[in-house]
């Protein structure tokens, strides 16, 4: 809430926002975690709460974040009878990763790696080479994918160490760029619908001693951005989805732990000038920026040379009481983006990064039509956000 005039603004510290749990709570967590007690060399038990299981299958449930199974026992009464049971049966949820967002947190899984090093700190960043925004889930405009992330995935080196490594998705994700620097590792199998990929998940796991599976469903992210999560287009796939989780943990052969989790939660914001902020029709907000990336709830904004300082300012006094406002040298060093940040991506890092603590977004109604008209919005470090579910059954 806005102060009286005579007032100065109160502004939310950096170090106030609540970082994720990278090395101990993570999603670039689980999979070294899971790999660790599948004896395979290299990799630490990050997540010390799990126990080692012959056979790991990971459910990633793209959207559904731990805030929405919680306040949705109705409509996902499987999912909500394993929440006591989360992370090792703490009843405590794991971290995405800033910011909480597809790309990044695909890569997060995939890779073992915080943002700060795998190297998609966001849905669209500069490129240093070029100058232009790259937008990471779509790969646009193109850009060679072991340049811009060059760390092996952890499906490939579980692969290489003899374990039984499948990835269970949609067929037309197979190729993608995303796919390839994130994901890939093992066999890819395609399947259509949500029934095929838990039929095809289980018979995979147990077609080896030591086996890894990864399976994907995307369509509650989808209803949530289009309809927002208080929908019924939205509560019918979550109430699909809860049905897949239940089918797989059905189908689970001896020595299998499923884990059941996600790359980020939502929320949904109102269609007001208050709620969403237009970078476009904003001249102050725009005054020395040359790029506006990432997205409304996690923005990564590049000044034009010399005009950091400036934008930092200005960022700071119009949105500081509502966003964490951070100097992209300040957001890494609170951790922002993990513990370490290589050398070929901080560059891609906004010169400043502004993260949403109120249900506020800043949208960009020319430049980006599509992303600004969506209902259900994510990106930032508040619970309903960051928090993401790691619910396990073992058979």
């Amino acid at each position: 809430m806005a102060q009286p005039a005579w007032q100065d603004p109160v502004l939310l510290p950096v170090d106030t926002a609540p970082v994720p749990e990278y090395g101990s709570g993570s999603l670039a967590d689980l999979l070294p975690t899971l790999l660790a007690g599948q004896e395979v060399p290299g990799f630490t038990a990050a997540i010390g709460e799990l126990t080692p299981a012959d056979r790991n299958c990971v459910f990633l449930i793209d959207g559904l974040g731990w805030e929405q199974i919680r306040a949705h026992p109705d409509e996902a009464p499987f999912l909500h009878s394993l929440l006591p049971g989360s992370r090792g049966g703490t009843g405590r949820p794991i971290t995405a990763g800033f910011p909480a967002t597809t790309a990044t947190s695909l890569a997060s899984v995939g890779t073992g790696l915080p943002p700060g090093e795998h190297g998609l700190p966001g849905y669209a960043v500069r490129n240093p080479q070029t100058g232009e925004l790259m937008n990471q889930l779509r790969w646009n405009p193109w850009t060679p994918p072991k340049a811009w992330q060059p760390h092996p995935t952890v499906f490939q080196l579980a692969d290489a160490a003899g374990v039984r490594t499948a990835q269970v998705s949609a067929p037309a994700f197979e190729q993608t760029p995303l796919t390839k620097v994130a994901l890939s590792g093992g066999s890819f199998l395609g399947r259509l619908t949500g029934e095929e990929r838990m039929d095809t998940a289980a018979e995979r796991l147990a077609a080896g001693d030591r086996s890894l599976v990864y399976t994907y469903y995307s369509e509650v992210d989808g209803k949530g951005h289009r309809f927002g999560t208080d929908s019924d287009a939205w509560r019918g796939q979550l109430m699909y989805v809860d049905g897949l989780a239940q089918r797989l943990a059905e189908k689970l052969p001896p020595r299998s732990a499923l884990y059941i989790t996600a790359d980020h939660g939502m929320i949904d914001i109102p269609f007001d000038e208050q709620s969403r902020i237009d970078f476009d029709e904003d001249w102050e907000l725009g005054a020395g920026v040359a790029l506006l990336g990432g997205e409304g709830r996690a923005r990564h904004v590049y000044a034009v040379p010399g005009a950091e300082s400036d934008v930092l300012t200005v960022w700071r006094e119009v949105l500081g009481e509502q966003f964490w406002v951070a100097s992209r040298d300040e957001a890494v060093a609170a951790g922002w983006f993990g513990p370490r940040i290589d050398e070929r991506v901080y560059g891609r890092i906004g010169d400043v990064v502004a993260a949403a603590h109120d249900d506020v977004v800043i949208i960009a109604s020319r430049n980006e039509p599509h992303e600004s008209a969506m209902v259900g919005m994510h990106g930032s470090m508040t619970p309903v956000e960051q928090l993401v579910p790691l619910l396990e059954v073992r058979s």
